[in-house]
């Protein structure tokens, strides 16, 4: 399932993106040469049992992902808040469930500041309805965190973001 690193250093195929939210969490993939990452599908965000953090491990197999990344997002200034600890845990619970079969799937985080802004704005710039943004908005904003991250890999040649091993989170994050 894994292709290994290609010569640039970071691994050729196709890659998730994961914007994730208390109530929604947002997928998006990229074709084998990370040209081009769209949308693919929105998930109920299920706190309590996890069944969306399944359901995207599923999609990442189905889709033969090489790479997951997940958003981070960071105060403006940089700093960890409340989401950011809330995504760490999330991409935690994501590696271990796609750690098997080992080597299983590698899962990295990306700094993601301003992707739902942003996806709002090019959503309304569309001309899509106001009401009908909720719907696809955190895809566009899983869209965006997965191209900057391709579009980082091919300009330093070399994989991005912070690698996730299962269960090495933390006990406690200092948050703005």
């Amino acid at each position: 399932m894994l292709s290994g690193a290609d010569a640039a250093g970071y691994p050729r195929g196709v890659k998730l993106g994961v914007d994730v939210g208390l109530a929604r969490v947002g997928v998006a993939l990229c074709d084998p040469d990370g040209v081009l990452a769209t949308p693919l599908k929105t998930l109920a965000r299920d706190a309590k049992k996890n069944s969306d953090v399944r359901v995207l491990a599923r999609l990442a197999r189905e889709h033969a992902a090489v790479q997951v990344f997940v958003g981070l997002p960071r105060s403006l200034q940089g700093r960890e808040t409340g989401s950011t600890r809330m995504a760490r845990e999330y991409a935690d619970l994501l590696a271990g469930e796609l750690s098997e079969p080992a080597p299983g799937i590698p899962v990295r985080l990306i700094d993601e500041r301003l992707t739902t802004v942003s996806a709002h704005r090019a959503l309304r710039e569309s001309g899509l309805d106001g009401r009908k943004h909720r719907q696809v908005v955190d895809q566009v904003a899983a869209a965006d965190i997965l191209q900057q991250a391709v579009d980082m890999q091919k300009s330093l040649q070399r994989d991005v973001g912070e690698a996730v091993e299962h269960g090495t989170l933390p006990a406690s994050t200092e948050l703005d």
